[in-house]
This record gives C-alpha cells, sequence and structure tokens, in this order.
C-alpha cells in the first residue's frame, strides 16, 4: 500500500488440474542433471538477493535521518507579511487533471500554474507563520511522500500559488514564497537543496543480475543439449551405476536388478502428456503473489493500485483464477473420459470447495494479527474463499454442459468451426444472466446518500460529497449482508482518499465477476481440448479472444483510466478489470505454450514447480510469513533494498521448496 500520505514534522520533533504421472526411474543422467541444475540456480538466486542487499541505499545527505522510506524532507520560507496555510494533494488522487506551465534553471524551479480541475479535496498539510520582517523568512520543515507526484497549494486570504512537483526519496527541498518588485505578484520557487537517493536502483540491479541468470541457464541448457555432452553423461552414468552396483549387497536373495534393456522397453500406455504451459503459468502467477504478499521491496507498483487503475500486484490474482478454470476444463473432461459420473465429480467438488472456504476463513485469516480470532470481527470473505466459490460455480456449469468425448464430433455441422465456443452455449448463457446481475445491482441499486451507479473511492474522492459511499453498491451490498466487522477493515483507498469505512476487495458482488474470469479460462481449456495437438489453431484462438476481450475493456474505459463507462479496478473487480486480465492472460498463455510445450525451448522451470504444488505454497507462505528465512529483523528497515532483499530470498525459498517437494514427489492435493 503506497505511503500517499504527507506528515507535518515540527523542528526537533520526528513522526513516524488432471491427475499427477508417475515418474519412470532410470539409470539415464539426464534426468539428476536436470535437478542439480534447478538447485544450482535457486542457490544463485539466494546470492543474487544477497548482491542487491549490498547496494547502497542512501548517499551523505542534509538531514537523511529525519525522513522514512518514500519520503522527503519540505521546508517552506515565507517571506510574505501574513500566514500562510500549505496544502496537498497527490496526483494518484482520482481524476486529477492538472494544467501547467513550468521554467527550470537548474536546481531552481519557478512555477506558474493555471487553477487545476480536480475530483479530490486538498488535505492539510500545515501553517506557515508571516515573515518577522522585510526579507526575513519564517519556516516550517514538512514531510512529504515520493511515490507520486503532488500538487501544493499555498492559501492566504486568497490563494496564493499552486507548485506541482514530483519529490525523490530522502531529498531535502526548500519551497520559498515571497514577493516580487510588485508587492502584488507573489513568487513560489522550488529549490533542491541536497543529493536526492534513487530508490529504484536496487530492483533495476536485481532485474539486471536475474536477468543474467536467466541467460547463463539458457547457455547451460544449450550445452547440456549437445551431443557429445549427453554421450559424456551416460557414459559417466553408466560407470557410477556399475560401480554402486558392485558395492552393493547383490548377494541379498530378495533383490533383482533392472536390466540396461529395461530402461529403453515402452512403458505401459499413460494418460495424454500434461501440458507443462499450464503449469509454469500457474507458477508464474504463484510466484509473483507470493513476492508481492511479501512487500515487493516496498515499492508503490507491487502494492495494489488505491483505486481505478493497475499495479502488478493486481495482475496475478486474476491470472491465478483464470488458470484454475483452464484446468477444471481439462480435468473435468479427462474424468468424464475414465467414466466417472457427473453427480460423483460434483460430491468432489463441492467437498473440495468446502475445503478451500476453510483454509482461508480459518488458517490464513488476516484477523490473527490482531491476536486469537474472535469471531465477533472474524473477516469472511477472502481470496481462497472466492477461489472456492469460483472453482464451485465453474465446475457446475462444466459438468452441465461438458461432452464425455469429443471424438466423434459431425465435421461437417455448420457449428463444427466454432465449436469450442457454440457447443457449450448453455453454460455461456448462465455466465451472461450473472453478469446481467452484476450490471443491476452495480447500475441500479439504490445505494443511501449515494448516487446510482457510483464506482468511486468515496472519502475525498469526487470532491468529497460522497464520503460513505466507498464501493457504490458494491461496499453497500457486503456491509448490509455480512456487517462491517466481517469484511476487511484497511481497503487501500484509505491512503490517498483518506475513506474510513471497512471495504473488502473480495466481497459479494465482485465474487460474480471472478465467475467469469474462470470462465474466460475454461474456455480457454475448451480450445486446448477440441485442437489438441493443433498447435497454430489454438495460438490463433487464443488470439482472437484476447483480441475482443481486449476491445470489450477498450469500449468499457474509453481507454482512459477514469473517464470510461467502467474504469479497471481491482476493489471492485469491475467488468473492464476482469476482460482487460483476460486479455493478458491469453496472451501470456500464448507465449507460455509456445516456448514450453511447442518449441520446448524453456522447461518452465523454476516457476513449474510451484505451479505443481500451488495450494501448498499459498497456505506455506501465509502461514509462515513471519518466521525465519521469510523474514528477521532489518538493520534499516527504511531501505527498499534490504525490503527487497527479504522478500526475495522468501519466494526464492519458497519456489525451492517446492522444486526439493516434486523431487520426492509429494504434491497437496485437497
Amino acid at each position: 500500500m503506497e505511503r500517499g500520505k504527507l506528515k507535518k514534522k515540527h523542528k526537533g520533533i520526528y513522526s513516524g488440474g488432471g491427475h499427477r504421472e508417475g515418474r519412470e526411474k532410470n539409470i539415464n543422467m539426464a534426468q539428476p542433471e536436470k535437478h542439480y541444475k534447478v538447485f544450482f540456480l535457486a542457490v544463485i538466486a539466494w546470492l543474487v538477493a544477497i548482491c542487491v542487499a549490498e547496494i547502497p541505499s542512501c548517499h551523505p545527505r542534509h538531514k537523511a535521518a529525519v525522513v522514512k522510506m518514500d519520503e522527503a524532507s519540505l521546508t517552506v520560507n515565507n517571506e510574505l507579511d501574513a500566514e500562510m496555510v500549505v496544502s496537498w494533494l497527490s496526483d494518484h488522487c482520482y481524476q486529477v487533471r492538472l494544467t501547467f506551465t513550468a521554467v527550470s534553471i537548474t536546481h531552481t524551479h519557478t512555477c506558474r500554474h493555471f487553477p487545476p480541475v480536480l475530483q479530490c479535496v486538498y488535505q492539510p498539510l500545515g501553517v506557515v507563520p508571516a515573515g518577522p520582517g522585510p526579507g526575513l523568512p519564517s519556516s516550517v520543515d514538512f514531510t512529504v511522500g515520493t511515490q507520486h507526484g503532488i500538487t501544493l497549494q499555498l492559501n492566504s486570504s486568497l490563494e496564493l500559488c499552486t507548485v506541482h512537483y514530483h519529490f525523490w526519496e530522502h531529498g531535502n527541498y526548500s519551497l520559498w514564497v515571497k514577493n516580487l518588485n510588485d508587492s502584488s505578484v507573489v513568487n513560489c520557487s522550488m529549490i533542491t537543496d541536497t543529493e536526492t537517493v534513487n530508490s529504484y536502483l536496487p530492483i533495476m540491479v536485481a532485474f539486471l543480475l536475474f536477468t543474467g541468470l536467466a541467460i547463463l541457464s539458457a547457455i547451460g541448457a544449450t550445452v547440456m543439449g549437445l551431443d557429445a555432452v549427453k554421450n559424456l553423461m551416460f557414459r559417466l552414468g553408466n560407470s557410477m551405476e556399475t560401480e554402486r552396483l558392485i558395492n552393493s549387497d547383490l548377494g541379498f536373495p530378495c533383490r533383482t536388478v533392472e536390466t540396461a534393456t529395461d530402461t529403453i522397453l515402452p512403458g505401459p500406455a499413460t494418460p495424454s502428456r500434461r501440458l507443462r504451459s499450464l503449469d509454469t503459468f500457474r507458477g508464474l502467477s504463484l510466484v509473483i503473489m507470493v513476492f508481492v504478499n511479501y512487500g515487493g521491496g516496498r515499492y508503490w507498483f507491487f502494492r495494489h493500485e488505491s483505486w481505478n487503475g493497475l499495479t502488478v500486484a493486481d495482475l496475478v490474482f486474476p491470472w491465478f483464477v483464470f488458470i484454475m478454470g483452464t484446468s477444471i476444463s481439462l480435468s473435468v473432461s479427462s474424468a468424464l473420459r475414465c467414466g466417472l459420473s457427473r453427480f460423483s465429480l460434483f460430491t468432489k467438488a463441492v467437498w473440495r470447495s468446502v475445503q478451500l472456504f476453510l483454509i482461508g476463513l480459518l488458517i490464513i485469516n488476516p484477523n490473527y494479527c490482531q491476536g486469537p480470532l474472535s469471531w465477533d470481527s472474524l473477516r469472511i470473505p477472502g481470496v481462497l474463499q472466492r477461489l472456492a466459490f469460483s472453482y464451485l460455480v465453474v465446475v457446475s456449469l462444466d459438468l452441465c454442459v461438458a461432452w464425455n468425448s469429443l471424438d466423434n464430433l459431425p465435421v461437417d455441422a455448420w457449428w463444427y468451426s466454432a465449436r469450442e465456443f457454440l457447443l457449450y452455449w448453455p453454460a455461456w448463457l448462465c455466465v451472461v444472466v450473472l453478469e446481467t446481475v452484476w450490471l443491476c445491482l452495480t447500475f441500479l441499486l439504490p445505494v443511501p446518500d449515494c448516487p446510482s451507479g457510483y464506482l468511486g473511492p468515496g472519502g475525498i474522492g469526487d470532491m468529497g460529497q460522497y464520503p460513505n459511499c466507498t464501493g457504490g453498491a458494491a461496499g453497500y451490498v457486503d456491509r448490509w449482508l455480512l456487517g462491517e466487522n466481517h469484511i476487511y477493515q484497511t481497503p487501500s483507498s484509505r491512503v490517498i482518499y483518506k475513506s474510513h469505512l471497512p471495504f473488502d476487495p473480495e466481497g459479494v458482488l465482485g465474487s460474480i465477476n471472478s465467475v467469469l474470469m474462470a470462465f474466460l479460462g475454461l474456455q480457454a481449456g475448451k480450445i486446448l481440448l477440441h485442437y489438441k495437438d493443433q498447435h497454430s489453431s489454438i495460438m490463433a484462438r487464443f488470439l482472437i479472444w484476447s483480441l475482443v476481450l481486449g476491445i470489450i475493456s477498450a469500449v468499457l474505459t474509453k481507454c482512459s483510466l477514469n473517464e470510461g463507462f467502467i474504469p479497471i479496478n481491482k476493489n471492485l473487480w469491475s467488468l473492464s478489470y476482469v476482460t482487460t486480465l483476460a486479455c493478458f492472460a491469453l496472451l501470456l498463455l500464448v507465449l507460455i505454450y509456445y516456448t514450453v510445450d511447442v518449441k520446448r525451448w524453456w522447461s518452465g522451470a523454476p516457476f513449474y514447480y510451484p505451479g505443481m504444488n500451488s495450494i501448498l505454497v499459498y497456505v506455506g507462505h501465509e502461514v509462515l510469513e513471519e518466521y525465519f528465512p521469510f523474514r528477521w529483523r532489518m538493520a534499516d528497515s527504511q531501505s527498499h533494498a534490504e525490503h527487497l532483499t527479504q522478500n526475495l530470498l522468501a519466494t526464492s525459498c519458497w519456489v525451492l521448496i517446492s522444486f526439493l517437494l516434486h523431487r520426492k514427489n509429494i504434491f497437496w492435493k485437497i
């Protein structure tokens, strides 16, 4: 969550799917070599994170101890003969439009601004007394945020000036307010007093190091794929196996030795090859989710957006829901081909949904941060709870329309060219009905003291006209149905918009659109089923669906952040949010499918391993978050470099754990 709040500082006082196939064991050394390579890469990833910690997080600067992470020091100097009120407004506030001209001379910025058109209320920063005499300034120090640009408004009896500026972390700035030759003209000049910190340097270095690691891994895989290297490894493997057999208890009467010919004979028939791209996609989403949940180095773009818009943190959960829908399609089809009844599959889905819901409710509930779980303030919605609901609804829809076999479809039928869509029209009809319910409730439901169809953050947004309308109908339904004490108490809108009402981003109305997200993933699975091994057809249809969803998003948002019919909003899980993220998911899936399953340029490592054990990794990272080695006391808690190091190491731990569990063939399924 971004530190958008600006705090006054007085001198001397500081403020602060499918079933898994068994692996065949043989004496071929290629498989162990892959495991050793992945283990080696995991160790290097730890070293990379440690290297990031060594990056200097600050430079010698004036007043370095005054400010914290994502803050800067601002001294306002008033030479006027009247006291001055300083107010501020974040550029990230809802529907901000700034129009200004600026003249920059080295480190001095003289700004002349036209009045901005704003949809948020200015927040008081403090009062600067009048100057004690001509040419003698009165000075007051403030702490300002650095994550986004801000607009400073200086008022006396009238508005004196408005200054827009983007401060940099740990910088020291001076704002001089004085009269020019004409006493009726006020000049406001911003001066940079000391060198600032490049807070993005640690993450840039980490990115370059991990990119280099990926390149080295690719080169190593290419070398290991050479015939000469393969033959060498095979000969070494045979010699090692021979030595092991000689030194073992060959005379034990019950011992049998597998001959060399046994390893090359065809094994029993196995089910169709599991698509590694799906597990890789799931694992990529999960790894990013773990990283951002652990803090993401405390960078604002690794935290959820305050209201409208997208950050990296807003991408991963919808992608996880999407790939869950894809896995549902493949697993249900496989189970029906094996002869399982639809009723038995439905009962298993119900039981799995109940388990997911209870794990989310009772094991990883955020209320544990406040002490023992209290039923009076138990948060009912949550990530696993939403997954459980979406899973149950989408499985039920698929069981109603899925075909037992896709091998005998009439090729000459008029619907054959669009069979992956038209064969399942009843399920699509149900989804359309659900979306109609969402649209009607969102835009037509009367909400006390709020305009119909309100999608804003409340608080100081919309000029503070609707302070108790956070989330509109979505927030109202949650508060009425679940109660204020049983939903999320500290939504991301509190930072910038000062909203005080509880609001849950995993609430009731948003769950309808999460069903749509999972169902779009189910549609991707239908494409994989109907065009099995037809790679060009699969990728072409993924791209067509991505284009269609992208066009829908463009229409809904008018290609803007706040001006559209339905803005992109993670808190609301708005319709445009779902179509946009599904568009991105299909594009990413095409890329991973092509590189992993078609060309096999990439094995999917290391993301493949957490993707195979997703429930264990997600629950484990939540439950063990506060334990070593996932968290420890930092020497400098105001350093992005230290936070980034800790979060990278914690995430790498879970990748390593999932790899080791994969080697032992241990998977947690519910």
